[in-house]
C-alpha cells in the first residue's frame, strides 16, 4: 500500500509558464486508466485565461506591464508633439499627417502589438463591443498597416487616448492587487481613485486633441493648450487663448458635454460614499494602533446617555487622557450621537465604527487585537432581556476568539447568564447588584446614593456656589472616591506598620482626614473590608481607603495655627459645621492640612462629658484605640450560635423564636454562579401553600398580613415577574449577621405567579411570602400590608423599558408612585426608574419653591460640566430613587480601580469572603449626643467594637416647629416672599426660642439658616410683585389649606373604605402622618470635626462575627452604639 502510494506522480501545476506553451506531458507514459478534469483548460485559450486573468498574481503582473505601456504611449505621443514643427504644410495638412521620426515609430509599434492580449477575455464577438476594445483597435491596427505600407508612417493616429486604456488598465490592476493581497480596500479609495484618473483622462484628451487641431490654426504648443483647457474647465473663461477653426471648436463642445455628463455621475457616487463611510465608520489604522492607546465599545445600540456617561467617566481620569475609544455598533448612528461626536472635544478621540462584533473583518477594523480593553455593555432596553444577554455572550466569545489577550468588561444583565463569560476579566451583573442594593436600602438608608457617589468620579466641587449649606458639605462629600495605595510607599499609612487595623484607620483619618476601609495581602487576592482589630498591617498591605483624591495627588503641610484662631474656631458649635482641614481641589491636587494630634492643655477647649449620675452610669471617657489589639478580650465565635444578638438573657418568647431558625448555606440556588452566603434559615422548607400570603391552606388559614401578627414591619417588593435576581434581594436581608429579632417579614407582590423553581430557592429563608398582585391595584395594596410597611420597593418592570420615546418608559412607574406617595404618605418607598432623568418627577410638587429653586440648581451644575447634576434631587439624595444605569460608571471605573467591583460586591453583600465585615448602619440618639464630633464617633466606634464609620446619613426639616401658629406655617408652605414680608422681629425672637428648646443641642443658628435658604429659593424661585393684593393673597392661602385638608380626607377615607370592605383593621392607618417636609442627604467621610446631630444614621462597615466578637459586644445595649436594628425594632411594633 506504501509502494502504490508513492508512485503516484503530483498533480500538474497548471499556472507555469511551461504548461501554457507545451501542455502537460506527466500522464504519457502511464499505462493505469487516467480520467483528466477540467479538460477545457487543456486548450491554447483556457491557459490564456488560467494565466492573464484567474491567476491573481500573474494577472496582476500583467496588467502592471499593460498600464506602463499605455502610459509610455502616452509619453511618446507628447515626445512627437515636441519634435514636430507645425509650420509645414498648408491648409487641412497638419491635421492629417505629422512628422514621425523612425526610432519613434518603432517604439510606438512595438507596444501596439499587444492587441492578443485582447483573445484570452473570453467572446471575441463580446469584445468588438466593448470601448476599450475599439480604442485599442484605433490605435493599434493602423501602426501594424503601416508597417506593411510604409507610406503611411506619418499619418496622425490618436494615441493620446491610450490614456483612457491606462485608466482602465489602472482599475483592473488595483483589483487585482486587491486579490492577490486577499485584503479589502475601501471603496471610498477606489471611487477617489477613478475620478482623478477620469479628470485627467478629460484634462490631457482635451489638451492633446486642442493641440492638434490647431495645427490648422493658431499652432497652439503643448503649455497653451494646457491654459486654454484649465481655464475652460474651471469655468474662468479670461478669452486671451481661444480654438479658431471649426473641428477645435467642436472638440471643445464634445470635451464640455462629456465632462458634464461624467463628472457629476463621478461627484454621485463619490458623495453617497462619503455618507455611507460616514454612517458606518472609517477604520482604525494599525499604525496608530500600534503607536496609541485605544480602547473599544461594543454596544447594540447606542443612546446619546448612554454615551455620555461613558466618556465622562473614562475621560475623567488624568491617564487616560490620551486614550481613544472606538465604538464598534451594527446600528446607523443617530442625529444626536452624531453631533455630540462632532464637537472637537470629542471627535478627535472617539471613532464610530458601524460593525458587528461577530464578524473578524470589523474586529480587525477596530483593531481589537491592540485594544487595551473592550467593553461589551447590554441593551437594557430591550423588550426581551435574555435575549440581549444572549448577543452580549455571542460578542464576549467573538472577541475572546479574536483578541485572547485583550481585557473584557462584560455588563450582563440576568444572573443565571453571568456562569456563560467567566472568563471575562470584570463582569457586572445588573440584576444582581439592582436587587441587593435595594435590599439593603431597607437596612441601611440611601445604601444607593451611597455606592453610586462613590462609583462616580468627582472632584467635589458641586454646590459650593449654593447658599445652602446641606449642599456645600453634600457636594463637597460626594467627591470621595475609593483609592488603593502600597501601605510602605503611603504617607497616610507608612507609620502604621505592625499596628491593629482598627488604630491605622482611626488615626488615619483623625490625622489625613481619609477613611481607611479595607486591606488586602500581597499573596491574596481577596480583599478584606475591616478586617478588625486582630489584623495587623504589613508594608506590602494593599490599603484601600476613601478620599477626595489619591494620595499621589496630594500635598502636605503642617497646620501652623494660632491659640486664638483655634479657639475662635473650636467656639464655633453649629450644626452644620464646614471642615476645618482645607481641601482645594485644583487641577487634581488636594492640600491637606494635618490636624494637631499632639496632647492639648487642660485650659484649652474640650468636649463636656456628662455626669456619671445624669447619664445612669454611662462611661464619661472614651477608650483608646489600641495599637495591638488584646487577645484576651477577643473570643472565637461559635458559628451556630446567634452572636449577633445583642439581648444578654433572652425572654422564652425570643427564645422559641430563635430556636425556630438556624444558620447556614441556602440548600438551593436558582442560578449557577452564586457566591454562597452564610443565611438564617428554616430547620424545614416551607410548604408551597403557606408562602402565599392571600390565600390560606391547610397549615394555616391567614388570608391577609395583618392576620399574621408580625413584630416587625413588612418589607414588600413589587415586582413583574419572580426572576432569579429577586433570590439577591431576600439574601442580604436574611444574613446570619442580622439579628433574628430584628428580621423584617418579605412579602413579594408579584405581577406573574412565580416558578417552581424560585419557590424551591426561597422556601428555606423565614418570613418570606409572596402574592399575586399589582401596585395598580389599591386592594392588592392592603392586603399584602402596606399600612404597617416600613419600606415599599418599586421594581422597574420589564416589559415598560422598551417605549417609543425612550423616555416614557419610566411613565407607568412615576404614576404608580406617586399614586402611593398621596395614598400612604408615610410609607418609605424605594422606586427603581430606567432613566436617571426621571427622577425628578419622583414625589413630584408643582407649586413647591424649592423644588424649583432645586430644579434651576441641577441645570446650573449641569451646564459646569458636572457628571453629577441629578445629585441635589431631594428623593435621589434621601435614597428613594435608583436607576441601574447609575452603576453603568463601576464597570468603566474598574479600567482603572480594577478592584471597585470587587469591593461593592463586599459592601452590598453580594460575595462573603472570610475575615471581611459588612455594611451596616446605627442610629444616634439624644443619649449619644455628648460625643458630639465626628472624630470621637471614630474612636468610640474603633475602641470598643471595632466599626469603621464611613459616612453619615442626616435629615433636616423644611418646615417650621409645630409650636409655631398655623397660619404662619400656612405662609412658608405656600409662598416664600409672603412669609418673607409679614414675618416681624418678635416672630423671629419666638421662632428661635421655641426652636432651641425643641432640640437636645445648640441650634441657635438654624432659622437664620432657614432664613437665607427661604431667600435663595425665592431669588431662583419665579418673582411675583411683593405688595399687590396681600389680602387677596391671604384669603387664597386659607382656601388653599382648607383644600388641600379635605383632598387628604377624602384620600384617608377612600382608604379606610376600601380596609373596611376586605375585612381588614384600620387601626394601623395614620393618614396624617406626613413626611413630605423633609431633606436627606450624605455625607461620605465627613471631616473629623463635623457635629453630629440628633437622628443621624452612620454607616459602618462591621467586622466579620464569624472571625471573633469582643467581649464588650453585650454591654452595647446601653451604650451609644445602638444598631439600625434595634431602633428598628422600637418603631416597628404594631
Amino acid at each position: 500500500m506504501v509502494d502504490l502510494e508513492s508512485e503516484v506522480p503530483p498533480l500538474p501545476p497548471r499556472y507555469r509558464f511551461r504548461d501554457l506553451l507545451l501542455g502537460d506531458q506527466g500522464w504519457q507514459n502511464d499505462d493505469r486508466v487516467q480520467i483528466e478534469f477540467y479538460m477545457n483548460e487543456n486548450t491554447f485559450k483556457e491557459r490564456l485565461k488560467l494565466f492573464f486573468i484567474k491567476n491573481q498574481r500573474s494577472s496582476l503582473r500583467i496588467r502592471l506591464f499593460n498600464f506602463s505601456l499605455k502610459l509610455l504611449s502616452c509619453l511618446l505621443y507628447i515626445i512627437r508633439v515636441l519634435l514636430d514643427d507645425p509650420t509645414q504644410g498648408y491648409a487641412w495638412s497638419p491635421i492629417i499627417w505629422v512628422n514621425r521620426s523612425l526610432p519613434l515609430w518603432g517604439l510606438q509599434v512595438m507596444y501596439n502589438l499587444n492587441i492578443l492580449f485582447f483573445l484570452s477575455k473570453g467572446n471575441i464577438w463580446e469584445q468588438i463591443l466593448r470601448i476599450p476594445f475599439l480604442l485599442e483597435i484605433i490605435n493599434a491596427v493602423p501602426f501594424i498597416i503601416t508597417i506593411f505600407w510604409p507610406a503611411l508612417r506619418n499619418l496622425f493616429i490618436p494615441v493620446f487616448l491610450n490614456c483612457w486604456l491606462a485608466k482602465h488598465a489602472l482599475e483592473n490592476m488595483i483589483n487585482d492587487l486587491h486579490r492577490a493581497i486577499q485584503r479589502t480596500q475601501s471603496a471610498m479609495f477606489n471611487q477617489v481613485l477613478i475620478l482623478i484618473s477620469t479628470l485627467l483622462c478629460l484634462i490631457f484628451t482635451c489638451i492633446c486633441g486642442i493641440q492638434h487641431l490647431e495645427r490648422a490654426g493658431n499652432k497652439l504648443t503643448l503649455f497653451d493648450s494646457l491654459y486654454f483647457c484649465i481655464v475652460t474647465f474651471s469655468t474662468v473663461g479670461f478669452g486671451d487663448v481661444t480654438p479658431k477653426i471649426w473641428p477645435s471648436k467642436l472638440l471643445v463642445v464634445i470635451m464640455i458635454c462629456v465632462a458634464l455628463v461624467v463628472l457629476p455621475i463621478q461627484f454621485e457616487q463619490l458623495a453617497y460614499l462619503w455618507m455611507e463611510r460616514q454612517k458606518s465608520g472609517g477604520n482604525y489604522s494599525r499604525h496608530r494602533a500600534q503607536t496609541e492607546k485605544h480602547v473599544v465599545l461594543c454596544v447594540s445600540s447606542l443612546k446619546i446617555d448612554l454615551l455620555m456617561d461613558f466618556l465622562n467617566e473614562f475621560y475623567a481620569h488624568p491617564r487616560l487622557q490620551d486614550y481613544y475609544v472606538v465604538i464598534l455598533c451594527p446600528t446607523e448612528m443617530d442625529a444626536q450621537v452624531r453631533r455630540v461626536l462632532q464637537i472637537p472635544m470629542w471627535s478627535q478621540r472617539v471613532i464610530y465604527l458601524q460593525g458587528s462584533a461577530l464578524k473578524d473583518q470589523d474586529l480587525l477594523r477596530a483593531k481589537m487585537d491592540d485594544a487595551e480593553a473592550c467593553f461589551i455593555l447590554s441593551s437594557r432596553c430591550e423588550v426581551d432581556r435574555t435575549a440581549a444577554d444572549h448577543q452580549t455572550i455571542l460578542r464576549a466569545w467573538a472577541v475572546k476568539d479574536f483578541a485572547p489577550n485583550c481585557p473584557l468588561y462584560v455588563q450582563i444583565l440576568k444572573p443565571e447568564n453571568k456562569f456563560h463569560i467567566k472568563f471575562a476579566d470584570h463582569v457586572v451583573c445588573e440584576e444582581e447588584f439592582k436587587y441587593a442594593m435595594l435590599a439593603l436600602n431597607c437596612i441601611c438608608p440611601a445604601t444607593s446614593t451611597l455606592i453610586t457617589l462613590l462609583v462616580h468620579t468627582s472632584r467635589g466641587q458641586e454646590g459650593q456656589q449654593s447658599p445652602e449649606q446641606w449642599q456645600k458639605m453634600y457636594g463637597r462629600c460626594s467627591g470621595n472616591e475609593v483609592y488603593h495605595i502600597n501601605l510602605e510607599e503611603s504617607t497616610f499609612f507608612a507609620e502604621y506598620e505592625g499596628k491593629s487595623f482598627t488604630y491605622a484607620s482611626f488615626h488615619a483619618h483623625k490625622k489625613f482626614g481619609v477613611c481607611l476601609i479595607g486591606v488586602r495581602r500581597e499573596d491574596n487576592k481577596n480583599i478584606l473590608l475591616n478586617p478588625g482589630p486582630r489584623y495587623t498591617m504589613s508594608s506590602t498591605d494593599i490599603c484601600f481607603y476613601i478620599n477626595i483624591t489619591k494620595e499621589e495627588n496630594s500635598a502636605f503641610k503642617k497646620q501652623e495655627e494660632n491659640r486664638k484662631n483655634n479657639e475662635s474656631k473650636a467656639c464655633y458649635h453649629g450644626p452644620s459645621r464646614l471642615p476645618v482641614h482645607s481641601i482645594i481641589a485644583s487641577m487634581g491636587t488636594v492640600a491637606i492640612d494635618l490636624q494637631d494630634t499632639g496632647c492639648r492643655s487642660s485650659s484649652g477647649p474640650t468636649l463636656a462629658l456628662p455626669s456619671e449620675g445624669s447619664k445612669g452610669g454611662r462611661r464619661p471617657s472614651i477608650a483608646p484605640v489600641l495599637e495591638v489589639a488584646d487577645s484576651s478580650s477577643l473570643q472565637t465565635c461559635d458559628l451556630l450560635s446567634d452572636q449577633s444578638e445583642d439581648e444578654i438573657t433572652p425572654s422564652d418568647d425570643e427564645t422559641s423564636a430563635g430556636s425556630e431558625y438556624a444558620k447556614g448555606y441556602p440548600p438551593y440556588s436558582p442560578y449557577i454562579g452564586s457566591s454562597p452566603t452564610f443565611c438564617h434559615l428554616l430547620h424545614e422548607k416551607v410548604p408551597f401553600c403557606c408562602l402565599r400570603l392571600d390565600k390560606g391552606c391547610q397549615h394555616n388559614y391567614y388570608e391577609d398580613a395583618k392576620a399574621y401578627g408580625f413584630k416587625n414591619k413588612l418589607i414588600i417588593v413589587a415586582a413583574e415577574t419572580a426572576g432569579n435576581g429577586l433570590y439577591n434581594f431576600i439574601v442580604p436581608l436574611r444574613a446570619y449577621y442580622r439579628p433574628k429579632k430584628e428580621l423584617n417579614p418579605i412579602v413579594l407582590l408579584l405581577d406573574n405567579p412565580p416558578d417552581m423553581h424560585f419557590l424551591d430557592a426561597i422556601c428555606w429563608f423565614p418570613m418570606v411570602y409572596y402574592m399575586v398582585g399589582s401596585i395598580d391595584n389599591l386592594d392588592d395594596l392592603l392586603r399584602c400590608g402596606v399600612t404597617f410597611a416600613a419600606n415599599m420597593v418599586v421594581v422597574d418592570k420589564e416589559s415598560t423599558m422598551s417605549a417609543e420615546e425612550d423616555y416614557m418608559a419610566d411613565a407607568k412607574t412615576i404614576v404608580n408612585v406617586q399614586t402611593l406617595f398621596r395614598l400612604f404618605s408615610s410609607l418609605s418607598i424605594i422606586t427603581e426608574l430606567t432613566h436617571p432623568a426621571n427622577m425628578r418627577f419622583m414625589q413630584f410638587r408643582a407649586k413647591d419653591c424649592y423644588s424649583l429653586a432645586l430644579s434651576k440648581l441641577e441645570k446650573k451644575e449641569r451646564e459646569k460640566g458636572s457628571n453629577l447634576a441629578f445629585m441635589f434631587r431631594l428623593p435621589f439624595a434621601a435614597g428613594r430613587v435608583f436607576s441601574i444605569s447609575m452603576l453603568d460608571t463601576l464597570l468603566y471605573q474598574s479600567f482603572v480601580k480594577d478592584y471597585m467591583i470587587s469591593i461593592t460586591r463586599l459592601l452590598l453583600g453580594l460575595d462573603t469572603t472570610p475575615g471581611s465585615g459588612f455594611l451596616c448602619s446605627m442610629k444616634i440618639t439624644e443619649d449619644d449626643l455628648w460625643i458630639r464630633t465626628y472624630a470621637r464617633l471614630y474612636q468610640k466606634l474603633c475602641s470598643s467594637s471595632g466599626d469603621i464609620p464611613i459616612g453619615i446619613y442626616r435629615t433636616e426639616s423644611q418646615k417650621l416647629t409645630t409650636s409655631e401658629p398655623h397660619s404662619m406655617r400656612s405662609q412658608i408652605s405656600i409662598s416664600v416672599e409672603e412669609w418673607e414680608d409679614t414675618k416681624d422681629t418678635k416672630e423671629q425672637i419666638n421662632y428661635r426660642s421655641n426652636h432651641r428648646n425643641s432640640t437636645s443641642s445648640d441650634q441657635s443658628d438654624h432659622p437664620l439658616l432657614r432664613r437665607k435658604s427661604m431667600q435663595w429659593a425665592r431669588r431662583l424661585s419665579r418673582k411675583v410683585p411683593k405688595h399687590s393684593g396681600k389680602t387677596a393673597e391671604k384669603i387664597s392661602q386659607q382656601r388653599m389649606n382648607l383644600y388641600r385638608r379635605s383632598e387628604r380626607q377624602e384620600l384617608a377615607e377612600l382608604v379606610k373604605n376600601r380596609m373596611k370592605h376586605l375585612g381588614l383593621s384600620t387601626a394601623g392607618y395614620d393618614e396624617m402622618n406626613d413626611h413630605q417636609n423633609t431633606l436627606s442627604y450624605i455625607l461620605i467621610n465627613p471631616s473629623p470635626d463635623t457635629r453630629l446631630e440628633l437622628n443621624d444614621v452612620v454607616y459602618l462597615i462591621r467586622p466579620d462575627p464569624l472571625a471573633y466578637v469582643p467581649n464588650t459586644a453585650p454591654s452595647r445595649k446601653n451604650s451609644f452604639c445602638n444598631t439600625v436594628g434595634q431602633d428598628t425594632r422600637e418603631e416597628t411594633q404594631l
